[in-house]
């Protein structure tokens, strides 16, 4: 029973093929960073969603072949029996909660590099690898054998989906891997049946999509992961065609952009349901369920979707990292308890580095196995002890909301007014809007919590927190932005540093701006020194960005976001320098050097602001470590302990947290691994 009757579409029953969804919510694939080497990992974290109300739980991209290898990138893989004992895991963990389980599987083609299987990947054509390693060697062109052969892997990769116990079997023909390329003239200089016409070029993605429905029979549906573009133009007729000649064969839809920098797009670039005008275009082709995603984070934008007729599933990737029990949430009328998702892209970032997901807002992903932490339940206080927490920003508040659900008596104390720290200077700037909801659930989790005292505008000293007698003491005092240019490439200040014409990152957070022209020496590499430099340019200063790295604002690679990060600078008329390290100020130009070369460079402005490392804020601290055996326990958390990105800070509150007053901390960190009982002897 849904508490609120406007959203009873979202959670009726929707049938697709032989199986029938309990409700709309869709987990479409997406990367873990977990793949076939953590299996419980994977297996718990999917089978929290399924818990949480989504309908339908897919894997990320998963391997059929060998010579479909994707390392260093964790991949799922269903090559073998081992394969199917692993992922009978998840599937068992979706179906414990009345969820559909879907694999995607996977054959990658010229992206995929094949660094641990060592065989060569099959392609339409002989071209270079274009992983993101750029591997430098060549696909091999596929003959009409070596056709045969890739349908024959998929067809013993989607029987042992059946095996593993999965509902739905994905056909995956986008995201530039094998299939796509089949479809795109661009990519196929074929001349046979599988080249030239757009009939012959979509021949293959039918073959295997009959292929997979003759496998699987009656007993899962088979999907279809399609591309065309967000904009429908002339451009995308011929991507229309070839799905008007396949639209009635599988039994659902799961359909993407051409352009990944919109599909993935983050908060900075690209807004909720950007991309639904093409997710309507092919909705109104087919007669077969449709789903898609958007980073749907409002009810009523989910709502609409269903209402409209754009599509009949709601699909997400990001809201349910964010909040895997938000469907349960919004059944159960508990909207103001939905993690909304921020767009950061955190996620994908740790994909992209080869390591399991984290989320900005949801501290306990890809937690659930390895540490045993749920989204939505927490153990109860160990006594009845207090809590001091100083400070408010995304530790300090996480911390506060978790020690408070926990029941302990808690004393929220911040220096400033507003509740929030860097988030509140953060969101302010270009782009950072959505970032706000870091701040915004957590003060509406801790209005909930009337064990929480909260006091704004007290800083409080080491005799302050004295005169409170508390039992615990956590401080998260946040960290500054050294102003000396200390970070990556310096290890002690620039000459020129103490001028007055060097402006630190944390006035113009304040909100000071200055006169005339402007440097900014980014050795962040993230999106501050993208957001000053626009906040700086609406004000109309010109601006100059510098960085020794190869591109400004490198580190936004993993988060997808590079292309369109370079792209508004450009449009914003920023200036941009490279492999250039700073040198010296003499308060009217930056002494720079090439970071080859040594070579030295002089560029004129009025003002250098460095941007390059902060300082814990972690006085309060060490004033109290004379004092410490007067507490039960003092810690400091975040960015006091040590700055990072805001997901860092948010899992260090919840940790600390979870841990007060147990023996968590002593636990060695659960690892997911196999464990060889013997060495097989050589043949």
């Amino acid at each position: 029973m849904v508490q609120d009757s406007r959203y009873d579409p979202l959670f009726e029953p929707i049938q697709i093929g032989p199986v029938t969804a309990p409700n709309r919510f869709y987990q479409v694939p997406h990367c873990t960073g977990m793949g076939y080497s953590r299996p419980q990992m994977l297996a718990a974290m999917r089978g929290i969603k399924a818990e949480g109300g989504w309908g339908v739980v897919c894997t990320e991209y998963c391997s059929i072949h060998q010579s479909s290898d994707d390392l260093p990138f964790p991949h799922a893989s269903i090559w073998d029996e081992g394969d199917i004992v692993n992922l009978k895991m998840m599937t068992d963990a979706v179906h414990a909660h009345g969820a559909l389980a879907g694999v995607e599987l996977w054959y990658g083609g010229q992206p995929a590099a094949n660094l641990y299987s060592r065989e060569q990947s099959f392609g339409v054509d002989s071209v270079p690898n274009n992983s993101v390693i750029g591997l430098p060697r060549q696909t091999q062109a596929m003959t009409l054998d070596d056709i045969e052969q890739l349908r024959g892997w998929h067809r013993d990769a989607a029987q042992r989906a059946v095996d593993a116990g999965f509902d739905i079997v994905y056909v995956y023909a986008n995201h530039h891997y094998l299939l796509s390329n089949f479809l795109s003239p661009e990519t196929n200089s074929r001349t046979d049946e599988y080249g030239g016409t757009a009939r012959n070029r979509v021949r293959l993605i039918r073959e295997i999509i009959e292929d997979t429905l003759a496998v699987v029979k009656d007993k899962c549906a088979v999907a279809v992961r399609y591309s065309i573009p967000a904009e429908i133009t002339e451009d995308s007729d011929e991507l229309i065609k070839m799905f008007e000649i396949i639209a009635e064969l599988p039994d659902l839809w799961d359909i993407t952009v051409t352009d990944y920098g919109l599909e993935m797009g983050s908060s900075r670039f690209v807004k909720e349901a950007s991309n639904q005008a093409a997710v309507a275009k092919i909705k109104s082709m087919t007669s077969k369920p449709v789903v898609s995603v958007g980073r749907f984070t409002s009810p009523d934008t989910m709502l609409a979707q269903i209402k409209n007729g754009t599509q009949d599933f709601i699909g997400a990737a990001r809201p349910s990292i964010a909040d895997p029990f938000l469907p349960e949430k919004l059944s159960q009328g508990r909207l103001d308890d939905i993690r909304e998702c921020i767009g950061c892209n955190v996620c994908y970032a740790h994909n992209s580095l080869c390591v399991p997901i984290r989320c900005s807002q949801n501290p306990t992903m890809g937690e659930e196995w390895r540490r045993g932490w749920h989204p939505d339940r927490i153990a109860v206080k160990h006594a009845d002890e207090s809590v001091l927490i100083v400070g408010s920003g995304p530790a300090g508040l996480e911390a506060a909301v978790a020690l408070g659900q926990r029941g302990y008596a808690v004393t929220l104390a911040e220096a400033e007014m507003e509740l929030g720290g860097r988030i509140n200077r953060e969101c302010a700037l270009p782009g950072l809007s959505e970032w706000a909801r870091v701040r915004d659930w957590r003060l509406g989790q801790l209005a909930k919590l009337p064990n929480v005292a909260i006091y704004p505008d007290n800083r409080l000293d080491a005799e302050a927190v004295l005169e409170l007698e508390t039992q615990h003491v956590i401080v998260a005092t946040g960290a500054s932005w050294r102003d000396d240019g200390v970070g990556r490439y310096l290890s002690s200040p620039f000459d020129g540093c103490e001028l007055d014409s060097v402006l630190s990152v944390e006035s113009i957070l304040d909100g000071k701006l200055p006169s005339g022209s402007v440097l900014i020496y980014d050795d962040d590499h993230y999106y501050l020194g993208w957001a000053i430099a626009l906040k700086l340019r609406e004000a109309g200063l010109a601006v100059t960005m510098v960085t020794p790295e190869a591109r400004i604002g490198g580190w936004t690679s993993y988060t997808d976001e590079q292309k369109q990060h370079m792209q508004t600078l450009i449009a914003a008329d920023v200036k941009m320098l490279s492999d250039l390290g700073l040198v010296s100020w003499d308060g009217k130009a930056a002494q720079l050097e090439c970071v080859f070369s040594g070579n030295v460079i002089e560029v004129e402005t009025s003002c250098l602001i460095p941007l390059t490392a902060r300082l814990p804020d972690d006085s309060l601290w060490l004033s109290l470590q004379t004092d410490k055996d007067k507490f039960k326990s003092l810690q400091r958390i975040g960015d006091c302990a040590a700055p990072g990105i805001i997901a860092t800070a948010v899992y260090s509150g919840h940790k600390a947290a979870r841990e007060l007053g147990t023996a968590e901390s002593k636990k060695e960190l659960r690892r997911d691994r196999i464990v060889a009982t013997r060495l097989e002897p050589f043949a």
